[in-house]
């Protein structure tokens, strides 16, 4: 399968994902990953931005339920809880060296940006550092690739596969945006 997997953005997903930031939607390329309902939960977002900006974190998080249940986590220290793990377990720690990896070649497949060369997302590959990150890329790129953001989604209140969304107060318009 050509990576990464991610489908259009319509019309529609920019004005949810716009809601779900409390801001407006900024070089979406594709919604990585969908609520059961059929709402984005992780957008992939240009490693440029249009105003210049380097931008890291291809694979953003933006449900606010599972969101909120990343900032519960992050505010229980599992981050310390994770990167111990990354020091005592090799087989985590080269999973999830791989999937720093994989996240730089997805990103990349969008644009070369030197300011952020060889930097991912959430402490890859090293360290733990952003739980909302690593849970995006762990839904974005499906079961096996992103270890430490599978233990954060098992360990979260929220759950992929039932729907919690909000009412976004978009209409159905699903016509596809060039990106």
């Amino acid at each position: 399968m050509t990576r990464p997997p991610f489908d259009p953005v319509t019309e529609r997903d920019l004005r949810i994902v716009s809601v779900q930031l409390g801001r407006p939607a900024r070089d979406v390329v594709g919604i990585a990953a969908r609520c059961v309902c059929g709402a984005p939960t992780v957008v992939s977002t240009r490693p440029r931005l249009s105003d210049g900006t380097p931008f890291p974190t291809f694979y953003y998080l933006t449900h606010p339920v599972a969101t909120a249940a990343m900032s519960f986590l992050e505010a229980a220290q599992l981050m310390v809880e994770y990167t111990e793990l990354l020091v005592r377990d090799e087989e985590v720690r080269a999973a999830y060296r791989a999937a720093h990896e994989q996240y730089l070649a997805d990103r990349e497949m969008f644009g070369v940006v030197e300011e952020i060369a060889g930097v991912s997302a959430g402490g890859m590959p090293t360290r733990v550092k952003c739980l909302h990150a690593l849970a995006g890329h762990a839904l974005a790129a499906g079961p096996g690739v992103n270890p430490i953001g599978e233990l954060a989604l098992e360990r979260s209140t929220w759950s992929p596969d039932v729907c919690r969304c909000p009412d976004y107060g978009v209409d159905d318009v699903d016509a596809e945006v060039t990106a």
